[in-house]
């Protein structure tokens, strides 16, 4: 497995509908993120190699005209975009689709603070990875408890 997955845009609205319809959500004050398992590898056709389903992360961006006008919806999906190339690409777990969905706040949040929303949605969903690679599941969540106080 490679170190570090790539990143595979969801495009169509049904990906969309799938994530949102089969997979589970986590709401913080700069985004809303969604995330479901991705599909089986064997939908994609003789042409997808053994390794291509496992160690790629399905990113799908979004911004509804509650957040703003077209400049603010634009700003909105390049910031959840950096943000997904940079910290979800590392820290989210592979073989999963994610959707990030925009809020009003993501126009003025703080990077960091934004940094911040992200990977508490992750380790609320189960999707963090540790730093050695391995996923963060019940036993990682009493770890991160301990590591908060």
């Amino acid at each position: 497995m490679p170190a570090e997955p790539t990143l595979r845009r969801l495009q169509r609205r049904p990906e969309f509908l799938r994530v949102r319809y089969k997979g589970r959500r986590s709401v913080a004050p700069g985004l809303v993120l969604q995330a479901c398992p991705a599909r089986a590898a064997a939908t994609d056709g003789p042409g997808g190699g053994p390794g291509s389903g496992p160690a790629e992360i399905g990113v799908g961006l979004t911004a509804s005209k509650k957040v703003g006008n077209a400049v603010e919806r634009n700003r909105a999906r390049r910031r959840l975009r950096a943000l997904a190339t940079g910290d979800l690409k590392r820290l989210a777990r592979p073989g999963t689709d994610y959707v990030l969905i925009a809020r009003r706040a993501t126009l003025t949040r703080p990077w960091p603070e934004l940094r911040r929303d992200l990977r508490d949605a992750l380790k609320r969903l189960k999707k963090l990875r540790r730093p050695d690679g391995e996923t963060d599941d019940t036993t990682g969540a009493a770890a991160a408890d301990g590591e908060a106080a």
